[in-house]
This record gives structure tokens, sequence and C-alpha cells, in this order.
């Protein structure tokens, strides 16, 4: 009698083990197939603001090239002195967008280990949580709710009357941005911003007809203003392309592992049948023999 116990509850066991393993498989694939759902939402979305978003970069160009040609043509460099370096990184609020935050962070890192006089105005809430933990001391500003919505000039003037308002000080400085290139790709890009002694002082700049201090000061609050706004439009499209290509790897990532659980699923409910199946037979050959 011990003996015969004794032979029944390994294949009890096993039929048990074969049925949890084939509902936790069932389990892990029902929520493979919800996050694959997600992902090609979210494919979808990104691939509509994308559009929008590249719409609106070819009109944003011109505000940021006629920036920086003035600067070239008038010869503009960087302020002399020691009071400091400053750098405006933008970035946004949202995630799920491959390297496009992580870059920016890690250009910011090596330049204020290089320059620990460095002040930092942050554009987007992503890149804060980058440099917060090690870099707090070297933030000066964080600009919040940023990406949600298409950002218009209104936006970057908003922000670049809060730089000027904070009253800091730089003799040199840049923008630090994604541009975009193609769907698949951008390029973390830096544009040289110049203070308003820097502007003032430039070698030719009497060129120009009528510039006192207070157009000087007026072109100067423009020009930061159309370099955000140019930088906030070329971050935003390359977040949206990266957004749109990181959803849809996940979603052929998700595909993948759907085969492969659909899969073992199969086979693990063909190894409970014929498991039961055997057990069936040999307990029928059994009373065939007992009797």
């Amino acid at each position: 009698m011990f003996s015969r116990s004794a032979a029944i509850i390994p294949q009890c066991s096993q039929q048990v083990r074969g049925m949890a393993t084939l509902k936790m498989i069932s389990i892990r694939l029902k929520s493979v197939k919800n996050i694959q759902k997600i992902t090609q939402s979210m494919k979808m979305v990104s691939a509509a603001k994308y559009t929008k978003a590249e719409r609106e970069l070819k009109l944003a160009r011109p505000y940021g090239i006629g920036a920086q040609e003035f600067y070239k043509k008038a010869e503009v460099k960087d302020e002399e002195g020691e009071k400091g370096q400053l750098i405006i990184a933008v970035s946004s609020d949202r995630g799920l967008c491959g390297a496009v935050h992580s870059s920016i962070g890690r250009i910011v890192k090596t330049d204020i280990a290089a320059n620990p006089n460095t002040k930092v105005v942050i554009v987007g809430d992503k890149v804060r949580n980058i440099l917060q933990r090690l870099y707090a001391k070297n933030i000066a500003m964080v600009v919040t709710e940023v990406g949600r919505k298409p950002a218009v000039f209104g936006d970057a003037a908003l922000v670049a009357q809060s730089i000027i308002n904070s009253g800091i000080e730089f003799s040199k400085g840049k923008i630090l941005f994604n541009a975009f290139r193609t769907v698949v790709s951008f390029r973390t890009t830096e544009m040289p911003l110049y203070s308003q002694n820097a502007v003032a002082n430039a070698s030719k700049l009497p060129v120009y007809d009528s510039l006192d201090s207070d157009v000087i000061q007026s072109y100067t609050e423009f020009s930061l203003a159309s370099l955000l706004f140019y930088s906030m439009k070329e971050n935003a499209t390359s977040e949206q392309s990266s957004r749109m290509t990181a959803m849809d790897n996940a979603s052929k990532n998700a595909g993948e592992m759907i085969d492969k659980l659909t899969m073992t699923f199969n086979r693990t409910r063909q190894a409970v049948i014929t498991r039961e199946l055997i057990e069936i037979i040999s307990g029928a050959a059994a009373l065939e023999t007992k009797n």
C-alpha cells in the first residue's frame, strides 16, 4: 500500500506543476499582448505628432539660422573674464524616446567636469533627473511642462525672459539640443550663446547703423528667444521621431516574445496531454493485467 501511494504522488505533482506552468505562461502571454497594443498605439500617436512637428520645424528654422548668421557676420566672440559658463539644455518632460535626453545629460556632465564654474538652465524635467543627484548646485533654473504641447514662440520668449530676469552672468554660453536629421537619427548639437556685452564689443558691429545700447539689448533678448524657439522645435521633432522608432522596435520585440511564448505554451500543453494519456493507458493496462 505504501509503495502504491509513493508511486502516485510524483505523478500528481507533475500534473499540477504542468497546469501551473500553463497558467503562468498564459498570464505572461496575455500581458505581453497588452503591452504590444500599448506600444502600437503610442507609435501611431507619435507618427501623427512627428508629422506635425516636422512641418512646424521648417517654419521655425529661419529664426535660429538668422540669429546665428548675425553672430557670424558681426564676428561676435565670447566675453573675456571669469564669469563662468552658461549651458541651456533643451529636453522635455516625457520619456520612452531612446537616447534623446541621456545624450544631452552626458554632454552637460562632461562640461561641468571640465569647468566647475558652470550654470545650467534646463528646459524639461528629464535632464534635471539626470543631473540632480551629482550636480544639483550647478542647476540655476528648471523649466517644466515642456513637450506636452507643441512649443510656440511665446513659450520660448517666456523662458528667455526668465533667464534674463534671473541675472545669470556668463562669459561663455551655449544651447544644447538634438537636431533632427532623419526619421531614425538625430544629432546632439550645440549653438553658441553670447551675452549683451559680447555682442556690444563685436568687431564688425559698427557696420550696422543706429545700434545704441537699447537696440543691442532688444536684439540680444530677441535672438535668445529665437534660438530657444528653434532648438525647442528641433528637439521636439527629434523626440517624436525617436519615440516612434522606439515604439516600433518595442512592438516588434513584443511580437517575437509572443511567438516564443505561444510555442512554449503549445509544447507545454502537448506535454501535459501526452502525460495524461500515458497515465490513462498505463492505468487501463494495469487493470487488464490485474483482471
